[in-house]
């Protein structure tokens, strides 16, 4: 049976914007579903936008390629590449969706009017102007969109998003035509743990923007923090669910109406300290090192600075994808401050407490960090925000860490149930 937030969801929108992961297209039986998906959904009355990324692990065999012919391939020249992969899935797609009795066209990123900025691979969404999406959609098809693609105005070329790049085509979609969103792939929602690590963590029916921001940023997976950020900034809902299931997800929108302190525990295995030691302790020090490591487009989180003797230390951690251009970055840097020790640590992991609740409930911290203290577990580096609390600590700890955290903080519990039963 539906739920209350989908049935509003199907009588709000009269389009719908439908997106597919790489597992859900992986082979040609997928295909068929997903093509099947969308017919449904279009059969229910609704005009349906369809977005699919790569089939399965094709964008890895490309990069892969690549690397093998090329030492550093050009950014442009990737972009060419990796965008097929998107294309092609669409292409399919459409054919089964025919085969199905129903119109449908595939479109590439360029086609369907999205407009980036010149950033090769890591491009962003600057403008969609969709006449040709919504002229398709009067015309009564189906209409596949290629993920993680545009077109520089400015140059005329084809550019990329960045890994997950489809989920922030499928939101910004959503946000042009005025469509609900929803995001499918091999998962059934937002849990409050990784269901690998903590086999009881619960499936969370809502969750508020602020929130899935901060997991995203912190290591869960589900969606793609830039399509976070893009529904929350054009009040998009989004609905994050399985292909493979008929059954109910999780609600991306406004505050959630659980009322949790803490909606779920996050980590991430794929993230690099950098240590720079010997900066000289002046105004503009830090500013200079951040300068380069943006003009470089390296993303930093976590980021931990002492200063001894008049000698500052400066500790910040970034994806693994980004560790080259911050080493180029860090040399850059050198130019202007002189001389410095440079070290890199490739076995910390980032654990994280989620929780819009926590604005208002103190001593979550502490709590944290008793839970890991007792066992053993060393704490690197801390960060906060109003709804985050998050550590690094040790790669091969973080397993343990994420199990302890969600036991202490109970996070199996429906709070709702909860909250029903003390009324």
């Amino acid at each position: 049976m539906q739920s209350v937030m989908a049935a509003r969801a199907e009588q709000d929108f009269d389009t719908v914007v439908m997106k597919f992961g790489g597992s859900s297209v992986a082979d040609a039986e997928k295909i068929k579903n997903v093509a099947k998906r969308m017919v449904a959904m279009r059969e229910r009355g609704k005009r349906v936008v369809g977005t699919v990324s790569a089939m399965g692990k094709t964008t890895d065999g490309l990069i892969e390629l690549a690397n093998q012919v090329s030492v550093e391939p050009n950014g442009r020249e990737m972009d060419m590449l990796l965008s097929t992969g998107e294309r092609i899935s669409c292409a399919l797609v459409a054919m089964a969706i025919h085969d199905l009795g129903y119109e449908a066209v595939s479109l590439t990123g360029s086609q369907a009017g999205i407009e980036t900025d010149a950033a090769h691979t890591k491009a962003k969404i600057t403008k969609i102007r969709a006449d040709r999406v919504v002229e398709a959609l009067d015309e009564g098809k189906i209409v596949l969109v290629a993920g993680f693609q545009g077109v520089s105005p400015e140059t005329k070329d084809v550019t990329t998003l960045g890994r997950g790049g489809s989920d922030a085509t499928a939101v910004a979609l959503a946000a042009a035509l005025g469509a609900a969103c929803e995001i499918y792939s091999d998962v059934a929602g937002v849990f409050s743990a990784d269901p690998r690590i903590v086999p009881d963590a619960r499936k969370q029916d809502r969750i508020s923007y602020d929130e899935m921001l901060e997991m995203s940023a912190s290591g869960a997976k589900v969606l793609m923090l830039r399509s976070v950020e893009l529904a929350r900034n054009h009040g998009v809902r989004v609905h994050a669910r399985s292909t493979f299931s008929d059954e109910e997800g999780t609600w991306i929108g406004e505050e959630g109406m659980e009322e949790a302190i803490i909606s779920g525990v996050t980590h991430n295995e794929k993230e690099v300290v950098f240590t720079l030691t010997g900066i000289p302790d002046v105004p503009g020090a830090a500013a200079t090192v951040f300068d380069a490591v943006a003009k470089h487009g390296v993303n930093v989180d976590t980021i931990l600075q002492n200063v001894v003797h008049g000698v500052a230390e400066l500790s910040f951690s970034v994806p693994t994808e980004d560790v080259p251009a911050a080493r180029v970055a860090i040399e850059d840097a050198q130019g202007t401050l002189g001389s410095m020790q440079v070290a890199e640590d490739h076995n910390l992991g980032k654990v994280s407490l989620i929780g819009a609740g926590m604005r208002s409930h103190p001593g979550i911290a502490a709590k944290m960090f008793r839970t890991l203290a007792d066992l053993d577990i060393n704490l690197r580096m801390i960060a906060t925000s109003p709804i985050k609390v998050s550590c690094m600590v040790a790669k091969n700890e973080v397993p343990r860490a994420v199990q302890a955290l969600h036991a202490a903080f109970e996070l199996e519990k429906d709070p709702t149930e909860e909250e029903a039963v003390r009324g």
